[in-house]
């Protein structure tokens, strides 16, 4: 009997340790919700809308061409910040605020380079 108390107890410890270790920061990230396309340079030289705006063929703002790419060329709504780009959890919350320089709060998964969003704002 002690010898089963023993082992529950050291079964939980190493439980309870390998949870809290799993369970990732939150962080506040800042950048524009963009689409895949355009944010990985899918179809864009700069890793940004330019091209696409300039064509006139997907919007004429930020907002339109994260739309359009992400309904039309198979993308996905990402955070981009300069040349780093996140992929993000919630679609449906990041398509509120597509094309919108915003703030992302959640935790990283480095892996995958994916953040699990908890919330965005605009920073407009």
């Amino acid at each position: 009997m002690r010898r089963i108390a023993i082992l529950a107890g050291s079964c939980l410890l190493v439980l309870s340790v390998a949870l809290r270790s799993a369970r990732a920061e939150e962080h506040v990230f800042h950048g524009e919700i963009s689409d895949s396309q355009c944010a990985l340079n899918v179809h864009s030289l700069t890793r940004s809308h330019q091209e696409m705006l300039k064509s006139k063929s997907m919007g004429g703002n930020a907002t339109d061409c994260t739309l359009y790419c992400v309904k039309y060329h198979g993308g996905d709504f990402v955070l981009a910040h300069q040349d780093v780009v996140y992929r993000l959890d919630n679609q449906s919350l990041a398509q509120t605020f597509a094309g919108q320089k915003v703030k992302v709060m959640g935790s990283l998964q480095p892996d995958k380079k994916t953040i699990h969003v908890v919330k965005i704002e605009s920073e407009q």
